[in-house]
């Protein structure tokens, strides 16, 4: 039997040396950005697997092809398994992305023009929270409601209140892409229920958090509808998740197929209960615990070196800085600066930023990734002292060349899983 490595390697050396390269990088470098992972060997496995071949449009027990007896227990697990770690009525593992699995939601229960209160994209809203290039803000009326840096970042909800009651929305929709806040879902449950609104949390970037029970379950307050990616905290494939109460199914698995997309990919949602199952798990509560004692230590070391914090902390998984007030720089110039020295971050819009998205006032840093890795708060420390000591004297030729090798060798005592 040909290894496919070598296959690929005969069949396509173009290729192959590019993913040569980035398993180069990705062993050499430290990834911080909060959306990213490393994922199980296991999945990998599973996404490579022979569930790639498989059409399977409908549902378990439903489909619109044959040949279905082992995809059908597949997803049945998958869906089982959500259930169970989220403590929810319903899962509907089917979404290929996060996008899509927003969409869905929306289509589920709301007409075009509807209104919908949810974060303003610069105080930690995703793109799928209404901004104006996403289709769906241009399909329904978003309100944005924002957070008060003047109280550490949190929520103004005498604001939300006032907005609900005035533009009566039929969603409220709370969950966060930047914010390193955790969020008050009993609080945005009362608001709702005061102006007869269904409740939605996106909690893709904590989802893994929230399965380990080591941040706030949506579903304790009440909540109608959860969303989550599968490939951030979670550490699985990259796809998307719909958790709900029984009440709704019925709407989100007709929104999902036929309304919004074909057939799943099964080899994502094998990989998928594969990750739920290995998130059920002791050590997987320990690695979620691990998640925000670093993102705790990388906050204070930042914090302690004169570095301005976005909400002057974390409560969850991610930090921002503000580099414009901290070094003078903008996002971008910081996210290449360190770039170049094999710390890869992503820039970032801070809360009102006057800047463009492009060249924002800020970085985004997150922990799960240098988590999976191993690296403990000691590693944390040291990595704030290079990350300080890169933005306030970046780096050229050999001084750069140094420090590159300086953290290489570092990352190299952390294997990456799968590679």
């Amino acid at each position: 039997m040909v290894d496919a490595r070598e296959l690929l390697a005969q069949s396509d050396p173009q290729l192959h040396g590019l993913l040569l390269g980035e398993e180069r990088r990705q062993a050499r470098g430290v990834e911080l950005i909060p959306s990213e992972n490393y994922t199980y060997p296991e999945v990998l496995l599973l996404l490579g697997s022979v569930f790639t071949n498989k059409y399977a449009e409908g549902y378990p027990g439903r489909r619109y092809y044959g040949g279905q007896e082992f995809t059908d227990g597949v997803e049945e697990l998958a869906r089982a398994r959500a259930r169970e770690l989220f403590r929810c009525e319903h899962a509907n593992v089917q979404p290929l992305s996060g996008s899509p699995m927003n969409q869905a939601v929306y289509l589920a229960f709301l007409d075009p023009g509807d209104t919908i209160l949810a974060m303003d994209l610069s105080h930690g809203g995703h793109l799928t929270h209404g901004s104006p290039v996403s289709h769906m803000g241009r399909l329904f009326h978003f309100i944005r409601y924002k957070t008060r840096p003047e109280r550490d970042g949190r929520v103004d909800f005498e604001e939300l209140r006032r907005l609900a009651r005035e533009t009566r929305p039929r969603l409220v929709l709370c969950g966060t892409t930047s914010s390193p806040r955790e969020d008050d879902y009993a609080s945005f449950k009362a608001v709702a229920d005061e102006v007869g609104a269904l409740t939605m949390a996106d909690i893709s970037h904590i989802g893994g958090l929230v399965a380990a029970g080591a941040m706030r379950n949506p579903f304790d307050a009440g909540f109608d509808v959860v969303t989550t990616t599968s490939h951030k905290s979670l550490r699985g494939p990259r796809g998307g998740m719909i958790l709900c109460r029984r009440e709704h199914a019925e709407r989100i698995d007709k929104s999902v197929f036929p309304g919004l997309q074909g057939g799943p990919h099964m080899n994502q949602v094998a990989a998928l209960a594969l990750t739920l199952r290995k998130a059920g798990e002791p050590d997987f509560r320990a690695y979620a615990a691990q998640v925000l004692l670093n993102a705790q230590a990388l906050a204070e070391a930042l914090l302690d070196r004169g570095v301005e914090l976005v909400t002057g902390g974390t409560e969850n998984h991610m930090l921002v800085i503000d580099t414009v007030a901290s070094f003078g720089l903008d996002g971008r110039v910081a996210e290449r600066a360190l770039d170049d020295v094999a710390i890869t971050v992503n820039k970032q819009i801070t809360p009102d930023d006057p800047n463009p998205p492009l060249r924002p006032s800020g970085i985004r840093l997150g922990t799960p990734p240098a988590t999976t890795r191993g690296m403990k708060q000691d590693d944390m420390r040291r990595l704030a002292g290079w990350i300080v000591e890169v933005l306030r004297h970046p780096r050229t030729g050999a001084d750069q060349q140094r420090l590159r090798a300086e953290i290489e060798d570092f990352c190299l005592t952390f294997p990456v899983p799968g590679i």
